[in-house]
């Protein structure tokens, strides 16, 4: 028997289904429901009209039912009919139902006979109904017709398994009568879903259309071609009594009149008919329903706890609150400072571990990028030599100069540090664009509030562009103040005055010639002729260069020391992709066999910059469009000089412009960082936070600045509708006792008529073995039979009609246990001895256990000491009653059953009454003889 709190389990089911379609969620949930599956015209739109009792449905050729359905029957007084699309209007007429329903198909697939997948959801209130829910799916047909896609079937076919291959569903498949129940596309499309037969039903229409002669009686007794929930047999409408009107109520009176008169159904008509499927699929949609209730509400609690986090923020959400949007901009505006200095500063709480963003770009900038523009700066060493040579006449004037002139150095000194310029202010232009990509993905976070969004950009960028200007400006000033004064007595400096120190930090530098700098993958690019392009691994130190096989660095295929080598950029070969650099020895010797050039190739520019950059810090100078300098080309006259005073003039200035362009570029390297830091990027954190917040309010309506996107107020409502519905789902079901236990499925059957699609046929159970037949009551008095088995004392006795196995009275062994009732037995009597070896066993064992339970109560008492002897006693005992067993049987052979009686109610109380427990009386029954007579 049900519980009462099970009645409401499929109106349950149906406030679920509403509460979900009603916010357009399914929320993923598979709620239990019935799925009407057949073949076109095999009856499912009649058998559900027969259900409501009122003609509703859409009827017609071809494909008429072209949406899923979903039809919710509830028993109530009154009859009318609701649409979840139109909500508030009840139809009372169910030719409007039909209407609508044609209305609202046509909305979705238009008019030309397609199909959707979205369902219309009918709820029916009717008194003649019983609480179920169904879905009427289109009938799966075979070949498209008019304007229909040509994949109509597949799309059909899809349609139907996304229904029943959820494993809540029940499958009721509708089959003909007249057709061949062997090639049922509904029993077919079931079976592959439902292997096991444990969700599908069968219903057997147009049974009264059949052939004369011929009856599906063995397939409505499941015999032929048998399911394990079985057949039920209806008998619809023909369409003459449609086009005549025939009231329902008519065609189920005939319909019951058809099943008692017919000569092959009459034994069984109380199990066909449409009143007996709508019962039958309301008991088992109930069944159904309380099996699933567990798994529902645990999938309902996992997916409210992960919702739950979403939701935080929107919870104490009041659109009425005159505060709301004060308090949102504080949190929006603290939130966009929070995470701009984070992705400056590195600490975010999402790592990218695709590519580098934020201030790891701006530390690459600052260390590879920038070194790298000032390393291109490269001196064409004739146009150099001729001006110094220039600057030192022009110097001297007419007179011959007889020490090198200070101002030729200053004068090309100062040249040179004017060429720092340009990459000093380009590598604020690549700072600044880093910081504006910066500022568009934090403010990618107040998409909720598209005004804010915008201003806050604006202004941020507009704050940037500011301190941009600014930090050029000092840049600049930099670079002035350093041609402003030439320091040649800076420490670094390789004037005479230092000579010692430069001296010091070489041997310094020498000290450390295996320090690695760089390891990684190049190709090395040769001739085919001398091998070709291969993959080396290539370490570079201080002094040199080498390349292995791998990683592992085991084979060394070369080395290649850095004196004397120089870079230079080699153009891309058109069928390259990858980006290639030079290296050459400045006087002209081999650097690798008989190459005088090697190239080395990356897979992109950053990583041939990064390479570059690596062999200036080892000491290697870049060298650009040099070739020439060692072709025989001739030299114009005015170049160079023959007088050997002036070249050494020419070669003691270029030393000293080097070394003094060396010290500036170390700290325009050092200060540029430090520069733009304190200028831009602290600057720029300082103003959002203490600035950003008053800029907002000055520019415009707070009101308006804090509209929210209608994507995002839509997306809160959807959120907190369905926390809302989860919740309420849940307290729903909480509402409902699930401890009542749910009817047995039948037993599986045989059905391998049934033929799948290519899936391999699951392994079946063999049937269950049929259950033992019910314990026959006490029989009291004189009355001979066979002795019953007492139920303990601990456990309620058994319902008589439940199956189960008798009780072994020797089954319990608990010495601790509650002390047996004493059985009901027959009277005695003597039996003729049939078998007389077997008598004398059953009597040895029990002389047995009457002597070693009396052996056992008399050991509890002496103690283990003696075992041993009672153990001897009683196997000499054990041999005496076996002889007299044997003299016994042979003069008095009724005596057995007697003995054995004896000796079975003499072991009993030892076994189940503790050491410790009282003896307690033996009870006679007075309507029984007692063994004392």
């Amino acid at each position: 028997m049900g519980n009462r709190g099970m009645e409401d389990l499929i109106p349950l089911i149906n406030r679920l289904q509403d509460a979900f379609s009603s916010i357009g969620q399914s929320c993923n949930l598979d709620l239990p429901q019935i799925a009407v599956v057949g073949g076109q015209s095999a009856g499912k739109s009649s058998v559900l009209e027969n259900f409501v009792g009122r003609d509703f449905l859409p009827r017609g050729s071809g494909i008429v039912t072209r949406r899923p359905l979903i039809l919710q029957l509830i028993n109530n007084k009154a009859e009318y009919a609701e649409f979840l699309h139109c909500k508030g209007r009840k139809f009372v007429d169910f030719e409007e139902v039909r209407q609508e329903i044609e209305a609202e198909t046509d909305r979705i697939t238009g008019s030309n006979k397609g199909i959707s997948p979205i369902p219309i959801n009918l709820r029916v209130y009717s008194p003649h109904v019983l609480n179920l829910t169904l879905i009427d799916l289109p009938g799966m047909t075979k070949v498209a017709v008019g304007d229909q896609p040509q994949d109509i079937e597949q799309q059909i076919r899809d349609m139907v398994l996304q229904f029943i291959t959820k494993e809540s569903c029940l499958i009721l498949a509708v089959t003909p009568a007249n057709t061949d129940l062997a090639n049922s596309d509904a029993l077919k499309v079931a079976k592959e879903v439902d292997p096991q037969g444990l969700r599908t039903i069968g219903v057997i229409t147009k049974l009264d259309l059949m052939d004369e002669g011929t009856d599906a009686r063995e397939i409505l007794e499941n015999k032929l071609l048998p399911l394990r929930r079985g057949y039920i047999g209806v008998v619809n409408r023909s369409q003459k009594d449609i086009d005549g009107r025939k009231d329902i109520r008519a065609a189920l009176a005939a319909e019951r009149k058809f099943f008692l008169s017919h000569p092959a159904y009459r034994h069984m008509a109380d199990r066909m008919g449409t009143p007996h499927l709508q019962k039958t699929l309301n008991q088992q949609l109930t069944n159904h329903i309380r099996d699933t209730l567990p798994g529902l509400r645990s999938k309902l609690q996992s997916q409210l706890l992960s919702l739950e986090k979403e939701v935080e923020e929107y919870k104490n959400f009041r659109p009425d609150d005159p505060t709301r949007k004060t308090k949102a901009l504080l949190q929006m505006v603290q939130q966009f400072g929070v995470d701009f200095e984070k992705r400056i500063e590195g600490s975010g709480n999402q790592v990218d571990t695709v590519e580098l963003s934020g201030g790891a770009r701006i530390n690459r900038i600052f260390h590879e990028r920038f070194p790298f523009e000032l390393v291109k700066i490269v001196f064409d060493e004739k146009e150099l030599r001729r001006e110094i040579s220039h600057a030192i006449k022009n110097v001297h004037g007419v007179r011959t100069g007889l020490f090198t002139p200070d101002l030729a150095f200053e004068a090309m000194v100062k040249k040179q540090i004017l060429n720092l310029k340009a990459p000093s202010l380009k590598c604020v232009d690549l700072v600044a664009s880093e910081l504006h990509t910066l500022v568009g993905k934090c403010v990618a976070k107040l998409g909720s509030y598209p005004r804010l969004r915008e201003e806050t950009e604006r202004i941020v960028s507009t704050y940037i562009r500011e301190r941009e200007g600014k930090t050029k400006d000092q840049i600049l000033l930099l670079i002035d103040i350093e041609l402003s004064y030439i320091n040649t007595n800076h420490e670094d400096f390789i004037g005479f005055a230092n000579a010692q120190q430069r001296n010091a930090h070489i041997n310094k530098k020498r000290a450390i010639p295996n320090q690695v700098i760089r390891k990684g993958w190049l190709t090395l690019n040769i001739s085919i002729m001398k091998g070709g392009s291969k993959e080396y691994w290539f370490v570079l130190t201080a002094e040199s260069l080498s390349w292995y096989k791998d990683e592992e660095e085991k084979e060394k295929k070369y080395m290649l020391p850095l004196d004397n080598l120089k870079l230079r950029d080699v153009e891309k070969g058109f069928m390259s992709s990858k980006h290639v650099f030079g290296i050459f020895n400045t006087e002209q010797r081999n650097v690798y066999k008989d190459l005088r050039q090697i190239e080395l190739a990356c897979e992109s520019q950053e990583d041939v910059d990064s390479w570059k950059a690596s062999f200036l810090r080892a000491g290697s100078e870049m060298l650009k469009n040099d070739l020439g300098m060692f072709n025989d080309e001739s030299v114009p006259v005015d170049t160079f000089s023959m007088d050997p005073q002036l070249e050494r003039q020419v070669e003691t200035i270029r030393n000293l412009v080097d070394s003094y362009i060396g010290i500036v570029n170390k700290t325009i390297r050092d200060l540029m960082p430090k520069t733009i830091m304190h200028l831009m990027i602290n600057s720029a954190k300082d103003f959002i936070h203490s600035e950003l917040l008053a800029y907002l309010y000055s520019s415009g309506d707070q009101n308006a600045l804090m509209e929210e996107s209608a994507d995002q107020a839509q997306r809160r409502d959807d959120m907190l509708r369905m926390y809302h519905a989860l919740k309420e789902a849940l307290q729903i079901i909480g509402d409902i006792s699930t401890s009542t236990v749910s009817a047995p499925v039948p037993p599986p059957v045989n059905d391998s008529w049934l033929q799948r699609d290519p899936s391999p046929t699951p392994q079946r159970r063999p049937a269950a073995a049929a259950p033992p037949p019910s314990r026959p009551p006490a029989v009291r008095g004189p009355t001979p039979g066979p002795p019953l088995n007492p139920s303990p004392a601990f456990v309620a006795p058994p319902i008589p009609s439940r199956p189960g196995q008798p009780a072994n009275p020797f089954g319990n062994q608990d010495p601790f246990g509650a002390p047996p009732l004493i059985p009901s037995r027959p009277a005695l009597c003597c039996h003729p001895v049939q078998d007389t070896q077997n008598q004398v066993l059953v009597l040895f064992v029990s002389v047995l256990v009457c002597s070693s339970v009396d052996l056992r109560a008399y050991t509890i008492h002496q103690g283990d000491d003696f075992l041993l002897i009672c153990f001897l006693i009683s196997f000499s005992l054990l041999l005496f009653s076996l002889s007299s067993t044997l003299l016994l049987f042979s003069s008095f052979p009724s005596l057995h059953l007697s003995l054995l009686h004896i000796s079975l109610l003499s072991s009993l109380p030892y076994s189940r009454r503790p050491p410790g427990a009282p003896l307690r009386p033996t009870i006679i029954r007075p309507s029984e003889p007692s063994l004392l007579d």
